[in-house]
């Protein structure tokens, strides 16, 4: 049975999310205190964290911050934010998906599944012989069972997703992919995501792997159509 983490400081909204993950087969702990959550959530005894932003002695920002290095599970953020501004700072800091409060419950545990499911996945495929793993495109190369990245021979850090779709683009190479395409094959699902999510992590990605990231060679973008990895 997956264990699920839920760092909520409002005790009715962490029940209701603990109640409805039981129902759908899920062990729910709940935490309501930041700095608490954040000690537990490096504990290696979950399988995916959901994470809200607005917590008393820590918020989630600086939570997701400091356990991302350490933490490779998935992390949803939730928060009655809607700005993108909020959004696009916790994909930044490593958050794999986002839930905007408020949400239907059948959205909360669609989201949850996806991305216990994509993990498990990825995971599945990893290949197991490091060496010949490797996979090289000009300057970039990546490793996916260290899930290392290489620039111009330089170790450069990508979060989990960022690396997942950059594997994924990388190993497609040329093909162009839609925004809606990438979310389901990163996110493991379709439209009930926000498609800003694949525009952050595609930005972020250029900021770690293209000298220019305004003119970019690798990543492309195909107006109207979607992204490519050019060779």
């Amino acid at each position: 049975m997956k264990k699920i983490l839920v760092v909520e400081d409002d005790i009715s909204i962490a029940e209701i999310e603990r109640d409805f993950l039981e129902i759908n087969g899920y062990e729910a702990y709940i935490i309501t205190d930041g700095l608490q959550g954040m000690k537990e959530a490096v504990s290696g005894k979950y399988d995916l964290i959901l994470l809200d932003v607005m917590l008393p002695n820590m918020d989630g920002f600086e939570i997701c911050r400091r356990i991302r290095d350490t933490v490779d599970i998935p992390i949803l953020m939730v928060t009655a934010k809607t700005e993108d501004i909020d959004k696009i700072r916790g994909l930044g800091l490593g958050a794999d998906d986002y839930i905007s409060k408020p949400f239907s419950l059948p959205e909360f545990i669609a989201r949850v599944k996806a991305n216990l499911s994509q993990y498990e996945r990825l995971k599945a495929n990893s290949p197991g012989d490091s060496k010949r793993s490797e996979i090289q495109i000009g300057s970039i190369k990546i490793n996916p069972q260290t899930r290392m990245v290489y620039v111009d021979g330089k170790e450069t850090e990508c979060k989990t997703k960022e690396f997942d779709l950059l594997y994924f683009l990388m190993t497609n190479p040329e093909i162009v992919f839609s925004k809606e395409t990438l979310y389901e094959r990163i996110w493991g699902m379709d439209s009930v995501g926000d498609l800003k999510t694949v525009a952050v992590h595609i930005n972020r990605l250029r900021e770690k792997i293209e000298k220019d990231p305004a003119n970019p060679i690798y990543i492309q973008t195909v107006w109207g159509a979607g992204y490519r990895f050019k060779i």
